[in-house]
């Protein structure tokens, strides 16, 4: 059995190398924070990169969220769903960036294991901005769209209760999501939409 050889003390970093690694990784660890962990839980982006990332919108979203629910807490000494879908789709009617009323309101509900498609007719380089709240349960959904052999998946996500944001679309087609409720409860989805669109096309 052969031990391991012990390195030589040549052959180890110097106490400037350790010096100089340890900035180094603090410098990242603070580029991190300021580019990316900000921007997405308080909404300051002080560099630019958070809203070119949507980081920014996210953080207000959440900023908002919390400010409401404390608000609330004090009202009622909880937050109910209803008031959890007020704050999320109110938040985008008020916000200096949703200066346009909305182009269309969509309401479903899907029983447990139901899905149904929900997409906006749309030209190549077009912009569309939305938010969504469930009410009841949580949904599964996936953002996306495919026309002429090419495809693009905006935005997944499993168990969720709401979002908002926005997408500018590669290539023309029917740009939109895809619902499915797994939970054991029927779940509504209110969703609001305004941008370059010709019209909504749905299927169960």
């Amino acid at each position: 059995m052969y031990n391991a050889p012990q390195p030589k003390l040549e052959d180890l970093p110097s106490n400037r190398q350790l010096g100089r690694m340890s900035v180094v990784a603090a410098i990242g660890a603070v580029a991190i924070g300021v580019m990316v962990y900000l921007p997405a839980e308080y909404g300051i982006d002080p560099t630019g990169v958070g809203s070119v990332l949507g980081l920014t919108e996210m953080g207000e979203i959440k900023q908002q969220l919390a400010k409401e629910a404390a608000e609330d807490e004090k009202l009622h000494g909880s937050q109910d769903s209803s008031s959890l879908i007020d704050g999320v789709l109110g938040l985008f009617v008020s916000s200096a960036h949703a200066q346009d009323a909305w182009k269309d309101v969509v309401t479903f509900t899907l029983e447990p294991g139901a899905y149904t498609e929900i997409k906006a007719t749309m030209e190549k380089g077009t912009t569309l901005t939305y938010a969504w709240a469930a009410e009841g349960g949580r949904i599964n959904f996936d953002l996306h769209a495919h026309a002429g052999g090419e495809n693009v998946t905006y935005e997944k996500g499993r168990g969720e209760t709401s979002g908002a944001g926005s997408f500018e679309t590669p290539f023309a087609g029917d740009h939109g999501w895809f619902w499915r409720n797994r939970d054991k409860s029927a779940v509504t989805v209110t969703l609001q939409m305004r941008g370059d669109y010709s019209g909504i096309v749905r299927s169960d």
